[in-house]
C-alpha cells in the first residue's frame, strides 16, 4: 500500500509542475490588458484587463459608442437593455477571477503532504471549470449583444434612421481568450490525472505542509502586490515610443522611435527645465542625506527616557504625523503661517510665510518632512536598540561608564549597520523625492524651487498632456536609480565588506 502511495505521489509531482505554472500564469496575465478575454466588443477599452473588467463597470463602458449609448436607453420590446448584458459580462468576469483564485489556492496546496495534494487536485479542477464556464459565458453574452445590435439596426432602419455603427458593438474573439482557455485546460487535465494517480489517504492523516512552503505562501501575496504595483506599470513605458495624444488608443498613435529620448537633450527649453528640476531634486535629496542621522539620534534619546508613560506619549505623538496626509499638513501650515494665520495674529506680522522665494524653501520642506516622518523613521532603530545585548550595558556600568559613554560606545555602534543600509538605499533613491508634499505647497512664489523631478513628470504628463516625454523622463529616472543602487551596493561591499543585496 505504501509503495503504491509513493509511486502515485512521485508520478503526480511532475504533473503538479504543469498545474502550478499554468495557475501562476493565469494569476499574472489577468492583470495584463493585452490578455483580457473579455475584450470581445469593440467599445471595451484596450486598457481593461481580465481583473479590471471584473471590478470596474465604468471600464467596460467608458468607450461606448453612439449605437451603444442609444441601445442603453432602449427597454422592453424586442431589444433588451445593453446595460444588463454589460453587467452580465462583469459577473462572468468575476466568476473567472474567482476560478483563477481557486486554481492559485490549489497550486499552493500541492506543496503539502499527500492529503493536501489530493485536495489541491479538487481545488484546481473546480477553479479551472469556473474559468472555462466564465469564458463560455463571455462568448455567449458577446453573441447576444451582437444580435441585439443587429435588431436595433433593423428597428432604426424601419423607422427611417439608418445606422452603420455596428462596428462600435461587434468585435472578434481576442487571443487572450484562447490563452486562458488553454491554461484552464492544462490545469484541469493535469489535476484529473494527478487525482487518479494519488491514492486515498488515511482519515487519521492531517493536512500538513513543510514550514518553508508555508513561509513562501505567506510571502506570495506580497510578492504579487509588488508585481502588480511596481513591475506591471512598466508596461506603460511603451508610450515613450509613440506620438501619443491623451484620449486616443495607443494603436492609433504614430510610431516615434527614439524621438523623445533625443528631444529631451536637443530642445533648449526642455533641457533648461530639466536641469532646474534636477537642481531642486538633488538639493532636497542632499538635505535628506545630510540629516539622515536625525532618526537614529531621536531613537537613542527616546530610549534614554526612563519614565515609561512619558516615553510612550512621545513616541505616539511623533509617529502619528506619518499617517496624516500632506493635504492636512498643508492645512495646518496655512492656519499657522498664512497672511491672517495664527503666527501673524499673535506677533503682529504681515505677509504669508508660505510664499517666500529662494532656496530657503528647501529648508522649509525639510522641516515639514522631518516633523512628519522622524517618529516613523525612528521605529526601526528603536527595534534595533532592543536587539542589543543587555549584558554589554551591564558590563559598561560595572566598568564605570557614564550614560553618554554607553550611548556612544554601545548603542551607536549597534545601530550603525542598520543606518548604513538605510543610508545607501536613500542614496540609491536620490532622484525620488515623492510628489505630494511639493504639490500641495506649490505656489507662484516658490514654484521655481519646489518643482522636483516627480512633480515635474506629473505636471508634464497630466497637466500638459505630453505623456510620451514624461514617460521618457520617468524611465530615465528609474534606470539611474537602479544604477545608483548597484553603485551604493558596491561601495558598501568595498568599505564595510558587506553587501546590501
Amino acid at each position: 500500500m505504501k509503495e503504491n502511495l509513493t509511486k502515485g505521489v512521485k508520478a503526480s509531482e511532475k504533473l503538479f509542475w504543469f498545474t502550478r505554472v499554468a495557475a501562476l500564469l493565469m494569476v499574472m496575465l489577468m492583470f495584463f490588458p493585452a490578455f483580457a478575454p473579455t475584450r470581445v466588443l469593440a467599445f471595451i477599452s484596450s486598457g481593461v484587463s481580465y481583473f479590471t473588467s471584473a471590478i470596474s463597470y465604468s471600464g467596460l463602458t467608458k468607450n461606448l459608442g453612439t449605437l451603444g449609448r442609444d441601445m442603453m436607453n432602449v427597454g422592453g420590446g424586442a431589444v433588451p437593455v445593453l446595460a444588463i448584458h454589460i453587467q452580465l459580462l462583469q459577473v462572468f468576469s468575476i466568476l473567472g477571477i474567482v476560478g483563477i483564485a481557486i486554481c492559485g489556492g490549489g497550486a499552493g496546496a500541492s506543496l503539502g503532504n499527500t492529503k493536501m495534494k489530493k485536495l489541491s487536485t479538487i481545488l484546481s479542477m473546480v477553479g479551472s471549470l469556473f474559468v472555462g464556464v466564465s469564458l463560455a459565458l463571455v462568448i455567449f453574452i458577446r453573441d447576444k449583444m451582437y444580435d441585439n445590435a443587429k435588431a436595433y439596426d433593423e428597428l432604426a432602419a424601419a423607422a427611417g434612421k439608418t445606422s452603420d455603427k455596428l462596428g462600435e458593438i461587434t468585435g472578434t474573439i481576442p487571443y487572450g481568450f484562447y490563452v486562458f482557455l488553454v491554461l484552464a485546460i492544462v490545469v484541469f487535465v493535469t489535476s484529473v490525472v494527478a487525482f487518479l494517480l494519488i491514492p486515498k489517504s488515511d482519515k487519521t492523516v492531517k493536512y500538513e505542509m513543510a514550514t518553508k512552503y508555508k513561509l513562501f505562501l505567506i510571502l506570495l501575496p506580497f510578492l504579487l502586490l509588488v508585481f502588480v504595483f511596481s513591475y506591471l506599470p512598466l508596461w506603460g513605458w511603451r508610450y515613450a515610443f509613440f506620438h501619443y495624444e491623451a484620449g486616443q488608443p495607443l494603436d492609433a498613435s504614430r510610431w516615434a522611435g527614439t524621438y523623445y529620448f533625443t528631444f529631451l537633450f536637443k530642445d533648449a527649453a526642455t533641457r533648461a527645465d530639466v536641469l532646474k528640476v534636477l537642481r531642486n531634486t538633488l538639493a532636497m535629496s542632499g538635505l535628506g542625506v545630510a540629516t539622515s542621522w536625525l532618526p537614529i539620534a531621536f531613537a537613542i534619546m527616546l530610549n534614554e527616557i526612563k519614565t515609561k508613560w512619558f516615553k510612550r506619549v512621545v513616541q505616539v505623538f511623533t509617529t502619528i504625523p506619518n499617517f496624516v496626509s500632506w493635504v492636512l499638513v498643508y492645512s495646518l501650515a496655512f492656519a499657522l503661517f498664512s497672511g491672517d494665520g495664527f503666527i501673524n495674529s499673535v506677533f503682529g506680522l504681515t505677509g504669508s510665510h508660505l510664499e517666500v522665494t529662494g532656496p530657503v524653501n528647501w529648508l522649509i520642506m525639510l522641516a515639514w518632512g522631518t516633523w512628519k516622518g522622524i517618529g516613523w523613521s525612528a521605529i526601526i532603530y528603536i527595534a534595533g536598540i532592543s536587539g542589543i545585548d543587555p549584558q554589554l550595558y551591564e558590563a559598561a556600568t560595572v566598568d564605570g561608564a557614564s550614560r553618554g559613554q554607553k550611548m556612544w560606545h554601545i548603542t551607536v555602534p549597534g545601530l550603525i549597520p542598520t543606518f548604513f543600509v538605510l543610508l545607501l538605499m536613500q542614496i540609491a533613491n536620490i532622484l525620488s523625492n515623492g510628489m505630494d508634499q511639493y504639490l500641495v505647497f506649490d505656489n507662484t512664489s516658490n514654484r521655481e524651487y519646489l518643482n522636483v523631478l516627480d512633480l515635474y513628470v506629473y505636471k508634464l504628463g497630466i497637466g500638459s498632456g505630453n505623456v510620451a516625454l514624461s514617460t521618457v523622463i520617468s524611465m530615465t529616472k528609474s534606470l539611474v536609480s537602479v544604477i545608483l543602487l548597484f553603485i551604493a551596493n558596491g561601495v558598501s561591499k568595498l568599505i564595510r565588506g558587506e553587501s546590501i543585496m
